[in-house]
């Protein structure tokens, strides 16, 4: 019998962790925010909150390994959602950027290339299979599908 100590396990945890991509939202309405986080978690990813585009600065300067973005349009602060994408794809062009809104679509120059649009409500399914599209091949992603209850 093989006898696998807590620290192997916390080793293992930890390793298994890190392995997974990790997906910076940017909503500031927060009951929004959570169904999000919680879609995207169940999903297999690590997740990192932000309530508007100057606290989604402040976590891509700090957190390397932030590989995709999803940002709403409206929010309070400096930038809206079209205007944070821009210099997110200007400062770190290799995240991947997803916008979503209820309430504004993009016009002929508000998203730059490789950024990717999607009018709410989406479904959860749809939103995780956006997000994996972004993710770089390299990242190893569950491929469970979420179970979310209620598809806002």
């Amino acid at each position: 019998m093989i006898s696998v100590t807590s620290n192997e396990r916390v080793s293992d945890l930890v390793t298994e962790l890190a392995s997974k991509p990790v997906v910076l939202v940017v909503e500031d309405e927060l009951l929004v925010r959570i169904l999000q986080v919680d879609i995207l978690r169940e999903a297999g990813f690590r997740v990192a909150e932000a309530e508007n585009a100057d606290e989604a600065f402040d976590m891509l300067r700090r957190r390397s390994e932030i590989v995709a973005v999803l940002t709403d349009v409206n929010m309070p602060g400096s930038l809206n959602g079209f205007e944070f994408a821009q210099l997110v794809k200007q400062g770190w062009p290799e995240v991947g950027v997803l916008v979503v809104s209820g309430k504004t679509q993009p016009g002929p120059r508000d998203l730059p290339v490789g950024v990717e649009f999607v009018l709410k409500p989406v479904r959860p399914a749809a939103l995780v299979e956006r997000i994996r599209a972004l993710v770089p091949r390299a990242q190893p992603i569950d491929q469970g599908q979420p179970t979310v209850g209620d598809e806002h």
